[in-house]
């Protein structure tokens, strides 16, 4: 049940409600064009990277209590990736580990693991709706086709996955990169307004511009940029973007709650 993890951030500030111990586990079955983290690709050693540190989720939870002091009342632990399920038996236990001392747990996933039709899938996702507070539920394309040229995969288990967290009623965030190109074509972005639209438990949509931090780490593992070329979009398509998607209804709903 130990963990291959990437990397920890003490004081991550993006990745949930309030200050949070972030957690980057390594491995991802994606190879999102736009990903700015291709070192969290492989579960094995990469080339000119160290290797994956292997941790006990003890261990893990011991690191992350530390910082509890600084979380103050909204936060808490985040594990992301990489895609943080491929390894959910881990998460599993560290945050049994975590919800015995009532620490908030959030997970950053685009739902890949979930198979509905597959028993021991299906178990697995279920235990962890009762130890997870929030899911950051990355949709990388409404167009299944699309998605496969965008990340190499279906959205088919993104997309159920979204449905059995409303019908668990289980909060989650909508997070959607917006690449130029690629992502702001206003017929897919309507398309997933109508998704999150039947979705009965979302509390908030994230934008999140597409940026070109991650190339260095391509050069570095020897890596051709898929995304070469391809600028930020503007402050007028992501504002587009946000108005479609309707940002601001959420906005004000947390505003209200806060």
């Amino acid at each position: 049940m130990d963990g291959k993890i990437h990397s920890f951030e003490s004081f991550g500030t993006v990745d949930g409600p309030g200050v949070r111990f972030v957690i980057f586990m390594q491995g991802c079955k994606l190879r999102c064009l736009y990903c700015h983290n291709p070192d969290t690709w492989e579960i094995a050693h990469v080339e000119n990277y160290p290797a994956e540190k292997i941790y006990t989720p003890q261990q893990v939870a011991k690191d992350a209590l530390r910082y509890r002091n600084y979380w103050g009342s909204r936060g808490g632990v985040t594990v992301t990736g990489g895609e943080p399920l491929l390894q959910i038996d881990f998460i599993l236990e560290l945050f049994r580990l975590l919800k015995a001392k009532n620490v908030h747990c959030a997970v950053d996933t685009c739902g890949f693991t979930f198979i509905k039709e597959n028993a021991e899938s299906l178990s697995k996702h279920k235990k962890l709706l009762d130890l997870t507070d929030l899911f950051l539920l990355d949709i990388k394309h409404i167009d299944d086709e699309e998605c496969k040229k965008l990340t190499g995969q279906s959205n088919q288990h993104t997309l159920n996955f979204a449905q059995f967290l409303s019908e668990n009623k289980k909060e989650m965030w909508i997070r959607y990169v917006l690449v130029p190109g690629y992502t702001d074509g206003e017929m897919y972005l309507q398309q997933t307004r109508n998704f999150i639209d039947n979705l009965k438990t979302v509390t908030k949509i994230e934008v999140l511009p597409y940026h070109t931090m991650g190339v260095v780490k391509y050069q570095s593992l020897n890596l051709s940029y898929p995304l070469k070329g391809v600028q930020a979009p503007s402050v007028e398509s992501v504002k587009m973007a946000k108005e479609i998607l309707g940002v601001d209804r959420f906005d004000a709903r947390n505003k209200k709650v806060l």
